[in-house]
């Protein structure tokens, strides 16, 4: 996001984070930035990466120009917790792999929201992906039944 832009503060239990507005993200722990058009970068949210732990391996099934439909697995990401299937949030088509992350995977970890992208893709995004409010929500919810507390 561009130096100013707006965030939402989030917290609950023992997690914090801020929430960059202007994305989707989906209740699979992504988030969706329009690049240019219909050309958007795919990353994973600091909830999910707090969950798999430092990443340390990542790699794609899907290649250039493949058509992939939403929920189809497009790759995976190895961390130091868990290894996690990486799933298309949009029909439309794989463009890359983030290349930066060749040499410098910690940026998956340091910069999640910005340099730490994952993939790329053209399409349009799912309808069920919601705004940061929307996914503050859904984290809310997620952590009250990690807690086992009731909504």
């Amino acid at each position: 996001m561009p130096e100013g832009a707006a965030f939402l503060s989030f917290q609950r239990a023992q997690f914090k984070t801020r929430l960059p507005r202007g994305r989707f993200y989906t209740a699979g722990h992504m988030w969706l930035r329009s690049d240019d058009g219909d050309l958007w970068q795919i990353g994973l949210t600091r909830f999910a990466l707090r969950m798999l732990g430092e990443p340390v391996e990542i790699d794609f099934e899907a290649r250039a120009g493949d058509a992939v439909e939403t929920g189809q697995v497009v790759g995976w990401l190895e961390g130091f917790k868990a290894v996690t299937d990486l799933y298309s949030p949009m029909n439309g088509r794989f463009v890359s792999g983030n290349a930066a992350l060749d040499d410098d995977m910690e940026s998956i970890h340091r910069s999640p929201y910005e340099r730490g992208w994952l993939f790329s893709m053209q399409g349009d995004p799912a309808a069920d992906c919601v705004d940061a409010e929307g996914y503050a929500s859904f984290l809310e919810a997620t952590i009250d039944k990690m807690m086992g507390e009731p909504k």
